[in-house]
Parts: structure tokens; sequence; C-alpha cells
């Protein structure tokens, strides 16, 4: 806790909005057995609890993605690292996401799964960023829109840290500064 500035959305808030998120899919996606496809890591805690809270049958893959490039560590170049391990072709796809920023990756994404032509392609994103979004980008469900600030907790990281904690939070400067200080030197 003495690395957060302030609580932005508590523990409460998070369930009963991820409680209703589900109940709304569930309505939605009636009779329709929907495939969940989510992006490791982040959204593991969020995709977690949604699940728990869909009451119809449903379906679960992952993806994984890398948005630098591994020889530069330059950010921008989005390629896959771990694939979905079932056939969407004709399925109804609801594409799970733990934050929208730029949307950059999320469209490279969408276009991918597109592509593999399922029945429907819907996306539902937890935390979203629209004054940093680079174009329009469809989402059918969204949890809290978010300032323009560095937030932690519930599945959201910085450094690998701070994903396990049940709330959303700005990070402090100060823990920034120190880290990228860390980092160069």
């Amino acid at each position: 806790m003495e690395d957060i500035a302030e609580v932005l959305i508590t523990a409460e808030e998070l369930q009963a909005r991820v409680a209703e998120l589900g109940a709304q899919i569930s309505a939605d996606y009636a009779g329709k057995n929907p495939l969940l496809v989510g992006v490791l890591r982040g959204v593991f805690v969020f995709m977690a609890d949604l699940v728990r809270a869909i009451t119809i049958p449903i379906g679960v893959d992952f993806i994984g993605i890398t948005s630098y490039d591994p020889t530069s560590r330059e950010r921008g170049v989005v390629r896959f690292t771990k694939d979905l391990e079932v056939c969407i072709e004709g399925r109804h796809v609801l594409f799970v996401e733990d934050v929208i920023d730029t949307g950059l990756t999320l469209r490279y994404i969408l276009r991918s799964l597109s592509t593999r032509r399922p029945a429907s392609l819907r996306v539902c994103v937890l935390f979203d960023k629209p004054r940093t979004r680079l174009f329009d980008l469809p989402v059918d469900y969204t949890g809290f829109v978010l300032p323009d600030k560095f937030v932690v907790g519930y599945g959201l990281d910085y450094n690998e840290q701070y994903r396990n904690l049940p709330f959303v939070g700005v990070l402090k400067q100060e823990v920034i500064a120190r880290a990228n200080q860390h980092t160069a030197a």
C-alpha cells in the first residue's frame, strides 16, 4: 500500500461491476455457448471472476502476445507468443481484455481473429482509457473508464508487481522514477 498514491476502484466496486457484466453477457449470449478469449497475463484476474459471474455454458481460451520487438525491445511491434487452441470458425467469440489504452494491440488482435471467420466477434474490457485511444474500436461491454494515470492492481502490473492487489490504484510517481533509475543504472 505504501507504493499506491490513491485507490481509484475498490475491491467491492470491482466485484459488483464484474457481476453486472456477467449478468449482461449471460443474457446477451443465452443459447449461443460463446467462447471467451483473453490475452495472458493481465486479464487472468478479471477473466476468472467474469467466468464465475456468467451463468450460461461457455468456453475459454487464451492467446499470448508481445507488443515489442524482441531484438530492440521497442514497443509497437505486435506478435503472437501463444495462439488459440480452439477453432473459432462459426463460434460466437467474446474477446475479454483487461485494459485498452491506444488500441493498437486490440486492433491487431481483432483483425487476426476476424480472419478466422467467427460467427460473431465482440469485445469486453474492464478498464478503458479513451483519452489515449488512437482510433475507434468496437467495445461492447465496458467495466470502468479510467483517467490517464498509471494504475495497478486487479491483474494490472508495473514490472510484474502489484497484479495481486484486490483494488485498482494509482502508482506513486516516485516508485516509477525509482524503478526507472534502477533500470538505467
